[in-house]
């Protein structure tokens, strides 16, 4: 596994595969996979042998978010706005690191990418999914609000606002089917064959200009709306934090 304990990273050349690999608790986040990919992320901005990444999960399922277990053992302490603030914005450095990363990012989806999942695959340049492929931004489901780690930045942008507040206020679970037909996936492939699609797609990316390859994610950073990716991220995080230190004053009584 190398230098890893969470994650799995190969190179193919100038692919390369990274692996969420905590399988045991369907990929959940927990303190040390959310450090390694903060590391991991922060690394890519200065490794000019990989040129694209195809990001997927161990076993049956993408990510099926925060690991809930710590997340509640975290909420039996002092969790004051400000302590609250911290850790949120510790789980929405990756997205922005993603963002910056200069190769673009293909998501091969498998099973659940729920909550903090969700927004990985959010974060991603590209998304194929199985059929088994299942969404969820459950956020608000947990007491939260439903906009999350770059949730209410990128969603609308990729299946309109209607779509995007109809997942981000119910918090409810659809398919591979349906993220296809509303545009959030770009096909959905046989499930054996996902992460061979997921790298013949990146094959294609690799032909172009590296220089080309990395102005066009800028450029599609800088065109895909008026309201920066930080600004949402700030917003998102003060309300998150308010919340989370609410619910676990909540729980206290």
């Amino acid at each position: 596994m190398g230098k890893w304990e969470t994650l799995v990273f190969e190179s193919e050349g100038p692919i390369g595969i990274l692996t969420l690999n905590r399988p045991d608790r369907r990929n959940a986040i927990n303190a040390a996979m959310n450090a390694e990919l903060r590391a991991f992320w922060r690394e890519r901005q200065d490794d000019p042998e990989v040129r694209v990444i195809v990001f997927t999960g161990a076993g049956p399922g993408f990510c099926s978010g925060v690991d809930l277990k710590e997340s509640t053992a975290l909420m039996g302490e002092a969790m004051t706005p400000k302590r609250a603030y911290e850790l949120q914005t510790h789980y929405s450095e990756t997205i922005l690191l993603m963002r910056r990363a200069p190769q673009p990012i293909i998501a091969a989806l498998r099973g659940a990418a729920v909550g903090a999942g969700f927004s990985l695959a959010l974060a991603c340049d590209l998304r194929l999914a199985a059929a088994s492929a299942k969404f969820q931004a459950t956020y608000i489901n947990l007491g939260l609000g439903g906009a999350d780690m770059g949730s209410s930045y990128f969603l609308p942008r990729q299946v309109g606002i209607s779509h995007a507040a109809r997942w981000l206020y119910s918090g409810e679970f659809f398919g591979a089917e349906e993220a296809l037909k509303m545009g959030l996936v770009s096909a959905v492939v046989a499930e054996e064959s996902l992460i061979e699609e997921a790298k013949k797609l990146a094959g294609v990316l690799v032909g172009k200009s590296p220089l080309g390859l990395r102005l066009t994610k800028e450029a599609l950073n800088c065109n895909c709306g008026p309201v920066s990716l930080e600004d949402a991220i700030l917003l998102e995080d003060r309300n998150q934090a308010m919340l989370i230190a609410n619910l676990a004053s909540t729980l206290k009584r």
